[in-house]
């Protein structure tokens, strides 16, 4: 969605928690969007490591869950927001730019 757009830079792409950590070391993001669901370590915990790393990083989840259950520990691990993702594009761009 982002790549071809001249107000964004996709630097990286991850499988998994433990590759996004890696990467966002690596890249330094100035945003992270992460799935709550992924092989491995998941997204909640990946947030929470990224943020205690002290990367500068905001995370907005992207994810098909909207139930406070699943969101909720999102947030509380240090995501900015999250977004559905059936969300439109105009939606995820306008969150992407206010994170």
């Amino acid at each position: 969605m982002f790549t071809g757009d001249p107000g964004f830079e996709v630097v990286g792409e991850a499988g998994d928690g433990a590759e996004a950590l890696a990467l966002a070391a690596n890249l330094t993001p100035d945003v992270v969007l992460m799935d709550l669901r992924m092989p491995g370590m998941d997204g909640v915990t990946a947030i929470g490591r990224l943020a205690r790393s002290g990367s500068a990083a905001k995370v907005l989840v992207l994810t098909t869950y909207d139930t406070d259950a699943d969101v909720l520990p999102a947030i509380e691990a240090g995501a900015t927001g999250y977004l559905l993702k059936d969300a439109p594009r105009e939606e995820l761009v306008r969150a992407v730019r206010a994170a």
